[in-house]
């Protein structure tokens, strides 16, 4: 990306998170909670500790940038938009993290683990708790946008938009444990969950509500906009796989191997599945759904991938996708503003360029 987009982009992240810290400065003070409850402000505790932690605030930047494709004036409604956005990034976080049975996000200790030794006689609670915490950060993600100070026709579209990411959303959480019951799911299959379970909310969503936001009516161009969403979310997708396996631990908050562990068929599992010989396979399939196996196993693994060229073809692939997204975006010139058409061309290869 060029350096004037690059500081855009710092310049949207560093404004949102002032206004997150802000956000969750006061929010307690609009949730009618009853005077004795001890366990509900510790819930925002925990909400806040896991929001402001880290994350890259792309859907933040999505959202901006869409709206720049209309106007590079003040639009309203935008950081109700951005709250809400980022309030159901966090209610994704908590689930994953429960479903997952991980330890740390962000670097630190996820909201499952932070209950699970606060209860440690008390699993039940844990997870009740663990659930709860992920269903008021959905609540409170909705709540932001009926609150927002935008004439109703516009709230109301906002308001439907990101109900209809998040029922998508909940929908790709499923098929994505479907996925995992197949013997080997087709290409298709993942890219399907890749579309469902993070496209819809963390990239078609936030565009819809920028364009919303700014007078534009995102269902003119849904085929459009749906291509590029899906597009990009298959290349964040198998970024994230390929990440899983063949990435830092310390650089990404969270150990590797997690996939294989759990037996998961992830892009990079098909893909290493697809180039090994019999003994190799062997090998790959003797931990895949081990959650004890160990480090070391994991290692041998990813040699495994290594020496078959898996990381190098992953990488083709989400090249791949990613010139499909930008060809999708530069179709965009003579409607839109260039400047922000620029960002969302070049957007897909430099978050593919980033896994390298």
């Amino acid at each position: 990306m060029t350096q004037q987009i690059l500081e855009r982009v710092a310049g949207h992240e560093q404004r949102f998170n002032a206004l997150f810290e802000e956000y969750f400065d006061t929010v307690g003070a609009g949730l009618d909670a009853p005077s004795f409850s001890r366990f509900t402000p510790e819930c925002l505790r925990l909400l806040r500790e896991l929001s402001l932690r880290g994350g890259k605030r792309i859907r933040v930047v999505l959202l901006h940038e869409a709206a720049r494709l209309v106007t590079d004036g003040p639009v309203e409604g935008l950081d109700a938009a951005a709250l809400s956005t980022e309030l159901l990034q966090t209610h994704g976080l908590v689930h994953d993290d429960l479903i997952d049975d991980s330890p740390t996000r962000r670097g630190g200790p996820s909201t499952y683990y932070s209950y699970r030794d606060r209860f440690p006689d008390h699993p039940r609670a844990a997870v009740g708790l663990t659930v709860l915490a992920g269903d008021l950060a959905l609540a409170l993600s909705l709540r932001v946008l009926l609150e927002a100070k935008v004439p109703v026709a516009l709230r109301q579209a906002m308001v439907e938009a990101q109900t209809r990411a998040a029922a998508d959303t909940f929908v790709g959480q499923i098929i994505d444990l479907e996925r995992d019951f197949a013997a080997a799911p087709d290409e298709d299959v993942l890219h399907c969950v890749a579309d469902y379970k993070s496209a819809r909310y963390s990239i078609l969503a936030p565009m819809q509500l920028g364009l919303l936001a700014a007078g534009e009516q995102p269902a003119l161009f849904e085929k459009e906009l749906r291509a590029y969403a899906r597009l990009v979310g298959i290349c964040g997708q198998m970024r994230d796989d390929y990440l899983d396996l063949f990435g830092d631990a310390a650089t990404m908050g969270k150990p590797t191997g997690t996939d294989i562990r759990e037996g998961k068929n992830s892009y990079t599992v098909r893909a290493l599945l697809a180039s090994v010989d019999d003994a190799e396979r062997c090998t790959v399939e003797a931990v895949l759904g081990d959650a004890s196996c160990t480090p070391e196993a994991i290692a041998a693994v990813r040699e495994i991938g290594e020496r078959r060229g898996v990381p190098a073809g992953m990488r083709a692939d989400m090249r791949r996708h990613a010139r499909q997204a930008s060809e999708v975006a530069a179709g965009w010139r003579s409607r839109w503003r260039e400047e922000s058409v620029a960002f969302f061309e070049q957007l897909p290869l430099w978050s593919v360029e980033r896994a390298g």
